[in-house]
């Protein structure tokens, strides 16, 4: 379901990630998402899970890199660290680093990379 909506958003129907038959005589041996797919399905984790939920005012930057292949069926968890706090001009927010690495059911490192978000401050006691 995923796999086939990011391709129609997208446009891109690969076989290699909508066909089972074609992707078969792959080197994966069965479908992969699309790269970018994993990455965004993470940040509506990160939204979801309500961690920047009211304060996220911009995405600003994206690093990433493709470790491993994701396998569509596998299970992607993720470890996020606040690498960096930046202030900026105005009092009322700031810059934030993400440090994300992306882990599979088998704990095997598949994805890991930065994103910088602009978020507003909380008031100061």
């Amino acid at each position: 379901g995923d796999v086939l909506a990011f391709s129609g958003l997208t446009g891109d129907f690969n076989p290699l990630h909508v066909d089972e038959e074609f992707a078969r005589t792959s080197p994966f041996g069965t479908r992969v998402p699309h790269g970018p797919l994993i990455p965004d399905m993470y940040l509506g984790l990160l939204d979801r899970l309500g961690l920047v939920a009211g304060t996220a005012m911009a995405f600003l930057e994206l690093r990433w890199k493709f470790l491993a292949p994701v396998l569509v069926g596998d299970t992607v968890h993720a470890r996020v660290v606040v690498q960096a706090k930046r202030e900026v001009k105005k009092p009322d927010r700031g810059i934030v680093t993400f440090a994300v690495t992306l882990f599979n059911q088998r704990g095997e490192a598949v994805q890991e990379g930065e994103h910088v978000l602009l978020l507003a401050r909380k008031g100061r006691d």
